[in-house]
């Protein structure tokens, strides 16, 4: 039996079908901007790279915390 993903990562492959890049990608150039702050990642995204509003924060979420260690 196949364990559900729960939270941010829940949208991994749904955003890697819909945009054509691995989350790697995504987190990579998360890490590479000179923004630090959650919305402002987000709406980055959103405007740069044309992600949904979902997507974007999903990714920054997870990035975020994985960054912090949490």
């Amino acid at each position: 039996m196949t364990q559900t993903v729960k939270g941010p990562a829940g949208y991994f492959p749904s955003i890697e079908k819909k945009y054509g890049r691995p989350i790697a990608e995504w987190k990579d150039l998360i890490r590479s901007s000179p923004l630090t702050k959650h919305m402002e990642l987000v709406s980055w995204l959103k405007a740069e790279h044309r992600l949904g509003h979902g997507h974007a924060n999903a990714l920054v979420a997870h990035t975020l915390a994985e960054d912090s260690g949490k």
